[in-house]
This record gives C-alpha cells, structure tokens and sequence, in this order.
C-alpha cells in the first residue's frame, strides 16, 4: 500500500463508528430504497444529510477536548494545502 492509500484507509475504515437507529419500518425500507437508487448506503445518507446540518450546537455539548478546539481552523480557509494536511497526518498516525 502506498502512503496515500494508507491515510485513505485509515478515513474510510479506522475512522468509523457503528450508531444504530430505531424508526418506523416504512421509513427504513424507503431509505433502503433511496440508497439502492442512488448507489450509496443509508448511512452515508444519514452522514452526509447531518454534515449539511449549519445549525450551531452550543460549546457546552461538545467533549472537552472538541469545544477547546473551536474557532481554531477559520470556515473559509480556502488557501489550505491538501497535500500538507495529508503529510501532516502521515506522520502523525503512520
């Protein structure tokens, strides 16, 4: 493996958490249906529908760690070097 696949394994598999849902069995099968026809998972659905969340949650419901984090990468820092981050994390994790 390559060290770009490497990080590329490590976001697609490492990084993932297992969260089950409870819902009425007519909304399951139609999200199994929305993922069938666009040729994805329900829970990339469900993950990309909550990144599109703007809704704010207070510091407060954040881990500590998490809230004393934020505000410390700027939203609209376009000018971020792709490959310095993936650097970054290589050496951090590989």
């Amino acid at each position: 493996m390559s060290l770009d696949n490497d990080v590329q394994f490590y976001f697609q598999y490492v990084m993932q958490t297992k969260l089950t849902l409870r819902m009425e069995e007519a909304l399951v099968r139609k999200a199994k249906r929305l993922a069938r026809k666009k040729g994805t998972s329900v829970s990339r659905i469900f993950g990309e529908f909550i990144s599109r969340q703007t809704e704010d949650l207070p510091t407060d419901e954040y881990p500590p760690i998490t809230a004393s984090m934020i505000g410390a990468i700027k939203r609209d820092a376009a000018d971020i070097d792709e490959y310095a981050y993936k650097k970054r994390l290589e050496e951090k994790y590989l």
